[in-house]
């Protein structure tokens, strides 16, 4: 065989999502479709953001295009945009620029997990942890969320640590189900992570996936893990609030807590193990538009409205929903339980849903926010009739 047995685990641990990624991109191509898949943007993209690339596109110097690491003005302007939002002291030096949340999570995988140890991850949960960790050599470890509301298990992470665990990952706002998790969560995860690394001897650390803080309803407050427990990286996309996933621009942050000789060497340790990951930096012209980015973001108060249009009318025809508090996603059960049967059959009527087969869970199905208002009413009379006892 040719390819690396990582690379076969890593294959065949994603096969399912590329399968469904591929017959999207021909749904794309239908403009009857009603696509609420993946969360892609369905309308032209927001002036904020081709206005601060534009503004950067042309040189200013002979060097503009030239090789970059972590530039300092994007990194001054996240520390401080982190600064406030969580309340805590973050440094530019404390900032990695990456090529999105996914180069975020390999520079926080390749700092802190050697090959063969394991990373305990939430299910249902992005369904890239679980490919990027074998592709890391890595062993995933799965912990399930409350069944009954999807909050954040902290007993089920307890029992899925091990004296081989060296990473937990956290999702909040989470994927697929749109909860966010309060700093009570945070306090009690900490407890667990500490006595846990006492216990195996060695320190464990936490990933905060955090690419959904600034999506968030109802006037709901964020929390970040940053800031209850010292040993947490956070790793961001600007992907998310600027609904541009092809411009990868994101960042792993290393939380100010952190004792100073760990902080240090893990700032050190940036700049050349994103080198060796294969030059894991954002581009010049995203980098330069970061401090303009700050401020940008995709309208929250029309995203609210689709939320409670679909939610309410699936609610109230009896289906089974989980009521986001951030993100753009609405999780709900399929009727008779089977998602995978119920997408299909959705399919033939060209209204296109994430099947919850995906996310491990195969009774749930993902619906995207992201499509437009008069996608939303096309496909409502049709996924009212297909509600449970309908």
């Amino acid at each position: 065989m040719a390819m690396s047995e990582r690379a076969v685990r890593a294959k065949s641990s994603v096969d399912r999502v590329t399968a469904f990624f591929s017959r999207i991109q021909a749904v794309a191509q239908d403009p009857d479709a009603m696509d609420f898949t993946f969360g892609n943007p369905h309308e032209m993209a927001l002036a904020g953001l081709t206005g601060a690339m534009a503004a950067q596109l042309a040189p200013r110097t002979v060097d503009w295009y030239a090789y970059k690491t972590n530039e300092r003005p994007a990194q001054e302007a996240v520390a401080a945009g982190l600064t406030d939002e969580l309340g805590l002291d973050f440094q530019p030096e404390d900032i990695a620029m990456t090529q999105g949340a996914f180069g975020a999570i390999a520079l926080a995988l390749t700092l802190v997990a050697d090959a063969g140890t394991e990373v305990v991850i939430p299910v249902p949960g992005w369904f890239c942890y679980e490919p990027m960790l074998h592709a890391a050599n890595l062993v995933p470890v799965a912990a399930a969320l409350d069944p009954s509301d999807f909050s954040l298990d902290v007993d089920a992470i307890a029992r899925a640590i091990s004296p081989r665990t060296r990473l937990v990952i956290v999702n909040s706002p989470s994927n697929p189900t749109g909860r966010v998790f309060p700093r009570e969560t945070w306090v009690e995860l900490a407890v667990v992570l500490e006595a846990a690394s006492r216990t195996h001897g060695h320190r464990i650390w936490l990933l905060s996936d955090e690419p959904y803080r600034r999506i968030r309803f109802d006037g709901i407050g964020f929390d970040s893990p940053a800031a209850s427990y010292p040993w947490t990286m956070i790793d961001y996309s600007y992907g998310k609030v600027l609904l541009a996933p092809g411009q990868r621009l994101g960042y792993l942050a290393l939380s100010p807590l952190l004792p100073t000789t760990e902080r240090d060497e893990l700032r050190e340790a940036f700049m050349p193990t994103q080198l060796a990951i294969g030059w894991g930096f954002p581009n010049a012209l995203m980098q330069y538009s970061v401090p303009a980015l700050e401020d940008v973001s995709i309208d929250i108060p029309e995203l609210t409205r689709k939320r409670d249009r679909l939610y309410g009318a699936l609610d109230e025809a009896g289906y089974t929903l989980t009521r986001p508090e951030g993100t753009f996603y609405l999780w709900g059960r399929a009727p008779d339980g089977d998602a995978q049967a119920f997408c299909d059959a959705l399919a033939v009527e060209g209204i296109h849903l994430m099947p919850g087969t995906i996310f491990d869970r195969p009774e749930h199905f993902r619906v995207s926010l992201t499509a437009t208002m008069d996608t939303i009413e096309r496909a409502l009379p049709r996924l009212v009739a297909a509600a449970p006892g309908r």
